[in-house]
């Protein structure tokens, strides 16, 4: 095995570290010293190369160990071999141009087409004006696509009923448009005349607003999606973006153009896009798998 004597000293009392961090340190060097060990019997420090660095890391990681705890490993070797090398018991540090294995990327959480139907046709709203604006709140997310702030930030003047379409101001004040359809349509229609209908003073030139007739608020919103997105879903997550991610994944399982979920989306590139081509993907696995004889 590797010698960590000195090493638990400079944790614990140079860098005071508590005991149960610096036994994590020794389980990562001796797991490391194992596994060399298995390869070469007895050897001393110095002989660690990194390749057979990361030999150990490919093992774990065919073991089922995540990105995350191999670079967490590989951090405490790193503390390690750098202290052994300032106090010259090794002449060079194995792991300095060794990189861990990247992390992957959670896929977006979405709502199954099911479930949204549920949302907008079974939930019971009401038909006063909050109703009536918080159905509408989720029916434009999920038929737009568009961001939080982009729906806060919805004026009047940028919904154009002639054209069909909808000017939302993006990220670095990008603006772009969304068309929309005719249930969309119908739904703003009946929205907007109860707003006005019962919010008439001090109304602000927002699309969406509050009884106050002052315009939504991010935290708002926020509660009003997890409220009724958890009556349809188990999802843990159940934020706003939660439906941009519903629409965009809906959009290329109804075999929407890439490109065209892009723009809608109002994304830089079309590499941020493809990540929903991952989740139809996954989901496609999953039904494969739930009703192929042989998946």
């Amino acid at each position: 095995m590797l010698p960590v004597d000195s090493f638990t000293d400079y944790l614990l009392y140079e860098r005071n570290y508590s005991k149960k961090t610096v036994d994590n340190y020794v389980t990562d060097i001796n797991q490391l010293g194992g596994y060399i060990e298995q390869l070469l019997g007895e050897f001393e420090v110095s002989q660690v190369k990194a390749e057979q660095v990361r030999d150990w890391m490919m093992s774990l990681m065919s073991q089922g160990y995540s990105a995350s705890t191999v670079n967490t490993k590989l951090s405490s070797l790193r503390t390690y071999f750098h202290f052994l090398l300032l106090n010259g018991q090794v002449k060079t540090n194995p792991l300095a141009l060794l990189s861990g294995p990247k992390k992957k990327k959670p896929l977006p959480t979405f709502l199954k087409e099911s479930e949204m139907n549920r949302l907008l046709d079974d939930v019971q709203y009401g038909d006063n004006f909050e109703g009536v604006r918080n159905r509408m709140i989720l029916e434009m997310f999920y038929a737009t696509g568009m961001r939080l702030s982009e729906l806060i930030g919805l004026d009047d003047a940028h919904v154009d009923f002639f054209l069909h379409q909808i000017r939302v101001t993006g990220k670095r004040n990008k603006q772009r448009f969304i068309p929309f359809d005719a249930e969309l349509e119908k739904s703003m229609m009946l929205y907007l005349e109860v707003r006005d209908l019962q919010i008439r003073e001090n109304r602000e030139s927002a699309f969406f607003v509050r009884k106050n007739g002052k315009r939504m608020y991010a935290g708002l919103v926020r509660n009003i999606v997890k409220k009724h997105v958890s009556l349809v879903s188990t999802l843990k997550k159940n934020s706003p973006h939660v439906l941009r991610h519903t629409f965009a994944t809906q959009m290329l399982n109804h075999e929407a153009d890439l490109e065209a979920v892009k723009e809608l989306l109002g994304h830089e590139s079309v590499a941020t896009t493809q990540v929903y081509t991952h989740t139809t993907f996954e989901e496609l696995k999953k039904a494969y798998k739930q009703s192929h004889p042989r998946g």
